[in-house]
């Protein structure tokens, strides 16, 4: 069974940011191509690709509805097939990682120095230890083969 395409839209060309939408949706449905995956996942797509296709705007409500179809997909593989684009984890651990240790990093210098200034120091520590954090697991989902060739840009 096929993932189906999305319609081709010729007043979408006009808009920068609808084009780059869909140019970002097209390239996600290609990269879930590539990968095998069961025959209900792929009617579910499909019914989502329909659903996408039957919006009859190609502004603002286009964009809006590419987008929450992307994020549905991404999501989807991620909690049923644990596939996930390139540079997810990074991308979660990098918010993750200032939240939980530089945040708390920050607090701690800047009460110990007496000077809660010092707070946002700890901020880009914890976004670097995130980051090596995700990076790892990006590594780990690359090799296991559970990354698709999809960046979000």
């Amino acid at each position: 069974m096929e993932i189906k395409a999305l319609k081709k839209r010729t007043a979408i060309a006009e808009n920068r940011k609808t084009h780059a939408a869909y140019t970002r949706l097209d390239k996600l449905l290609l990269a879930l191509r590539a990968k095998e995956l069961p025959d209900e996942t792929i009617v579910e797509i499909n019914d989502e690709i329909d659903r996408m296709n039957a919006v009859s705007d190609t502004g603002r409500t286009w964009q809006k509805a590419s987008k929450k179809l992307q994020i549905y997909l991404i999501q989807r593989m991620e909690q049923k097939h644990h596939l996930v684009p390139k540079n997810h984890y990074r991308n979660k651990w990098l918010a993750l990682g200032m939240v939980l240790f530089g945040l708390p990093m920050g607090v701690t210098l800047g009460s110990s120095l007496g000077n809660l200034a010092f707070l946002a120091i700890g901020l880009p520590i914890g976004m670097v230890i995130g980051m090596a954090i995700g990076a790892g697991m990006d590594k780990k989902a690359e090799e296991e083969g559970r990354q698709f060739e999809f960046d979000r840009e």
